[in-house]
């Protein structure tokens, strides 16, 4: 049980999330803040100071309901702000921003190898070294006394004052860290970003209380501190290890939304290889709390949604028939229809195949029953490439969808295939930093099969995706 009420704070790339939560785990309060990017003179940037406004604005609105006792940051793992003198020398860099060509190639002879860090050579500014590179060409030469903060650590020091960093953060394809031997890789080093990097501090480790600032500001009480923090797709980790079907079990948990991220997690007694891991389709080595290494696959599904389906995944279950999706899927079987990947470009496990439909049906229910077996094979190829066994978990917005999560059942047949609360997992990973013995809000649910064949459909969408990779 949680000695007072706690604020769970989840900036990820697409929305900025804020949940309230009483003493037995219990959600009081749910706020969300759609993301826009800011466009600045010589960078696309994450809008640092619109997210800040509105947090304050809500914080003082949950302060009069609630007597709250912790805020626990959590966002992704592709931003970095620069900090000097406690203010804001340059905010984070929007990873979508394409950097100049000849700089990333100038990057890319000099980052460490992918055995060392777990690090695929990312598009766009998915790596966050590449980032700090294209920063530093372009707001540099640095100060001595400027400092990196990881995206949630950020947030962690604005309420708090304190600068830390954490694992999970640096390990999460950053290019910076060596997940097996526990410490920051040689290029980050190189380059004199491990030094500006603040101390190594836990996620649930409380860095101070609110600043005298923030009290002021949102009406919270003086003793409500501030933990660390954490990357979110080990929130959600997190919180499936929090279930007795996955907790001693070679489990992996598929967290979904705009991004598909596969994380195995090993069984108490046996380690996991990584050595196997596949660079080129996106493979990758996450860092969990403890800091051990996670094999991790992933796909950028819910962008991959929209643009095969014009499916809103802020609104996934408007006008969603379930039961009219099954009936039709026997005709749009019979009649080929089927979308082939990939529609993000780059990424995924074939980044390098064009994505394109087949007999596309004109009804767009139609074709959000395709969209969910696309993204089904999708999964269920970056599972396989990690060595998923023995239990899934599918967490995330696209748990509501049923053809998807049935036919990943179906795809999946030598594993028990489980859905949680599909809104709950990351601030529920996250309060478990607080009390571990958290019991889940729900249980876990199983998933059945398809029940309807598709052997041959996976066989041929298989064929075609090996052929963009020859």
């Amino acid at each position: 049980m949680l000695q007072r009420c706690a604020i769970v704070l989840d900036v990820g790339k697409t929305n900025a999330k804020l949940t309230l939560w009483d003493t037995h785990g219990r959600q009081l309060q749910r706020r969300v803040r759609a993301n826009e990017s800011a466009h600045g003179n010589r960078y696309r940037m994450l809008d640092a100071q619109g997210i800040e406004n509105w947090l304050v604005e809500t914080l003082r609105e949950y302060s009069s309901c609630a007597d709250v006792g912790a805020i626990i940051p959590v966002g992704h793992g592709a931003a970095a702000a620069l900090v000097v003198d406690d203010e804001l020398f340059a905010a984070p860099m929007d990873y979508e921003e394409e950097c100049d060509a000849r700089e990333r190639d100038h990057y890319r002879a000099q980052r460490d190898a992918f055995r060392s860090t777990g690090s695929p050579a990312l598009p766009q500014g998915l790596n966050l070294g590449l980032q700090l590179h294209w920063l530093e060409h372009l707001t540099g030469p640095w100060p001595e006394d400027l400092r990196i903060l990881p995206w949630p650590q950020y947030w962690a020091w604005r309420l708090s004052g304190v600068m830390a960093t954490e694992v999970t953060s640096l390990g999460c394809h950053t290019d910076l860290w060596n997940p097996m031997t526990g410490n920051y890789g040689a290029l980050a080093n190189r380059r004199g970003w491990a030094q500006r990097m603040p101390p190594l501090r836990r996620a649930g480790e409380p860095l101070s209380t609110l600043t005298p600032q923030w009290v002021s500001r949102t009406g919270l009480p003086k003793d409500c501190v501030v933990l660390c923090g954490l990357h979110d797709s080990n929130a959600a980790l997190l919180a499936a290890r929090g279930h007795t079907e996955i907790r001693h079990h070679d489990a992996t948990i598929l967290s979904t939304g705009t991004w598909f991220v596969a994380m195995r997690s090993p069984s108490t007694d046996s380690n996991v290889d990584v050595a196997p891991l596949d660079e080129q389709r996106d493979c990758l080595v996450n860092v969990d709390v403890e800091g051990r290494p996670v094999p991790s696959a992933r796909f950028m599904g819910g962008r991959e949604a929209e643009l095969i389906a014009h499916v809103d995944i802020h609104d996934l279950t408007a006008n969603y028939d379930p039961d009219r999706l099954m009936a039709r899927l026997p005709v749009l079987l019979a009649n080929g229809a089927a979308a082939l990947p990939a529609f993000a470009r780059g990424v995924g496990p074939f980044p390098d195949a064009i994505g394109e439909w087949r007999n596309k049906p004109p009804h767009p229910a139609d074709q959000r029953a395709i969209a969910g077996l696309y993204l089904a094979l999708m999964a269920d190829a970056c599972l396989s490439l990690i060595g998923s066994r023995d239990r899934l978990l599918i967490e995330g917005r696209f748990a509501e969808a049923v053809i998807f999560i049935r036919a990943l059942a179906s795809l999946r047949s030598g594993q028990k295939v489980f859905i949680s609360n599909t809104h709950d997992d990351v601030p529920y990973g996250a309060l478990r930093l607080l009390d571990p013995s958290l019991p889940p809000s729900s249980p876990l649910q199983p998933v059945e099969p398809l029940g309807v064949d598709f052997g041959g459909y996976a066989r041929l969408w298989r064929e075609h995706a090996a052929r963009s990779r020859a």
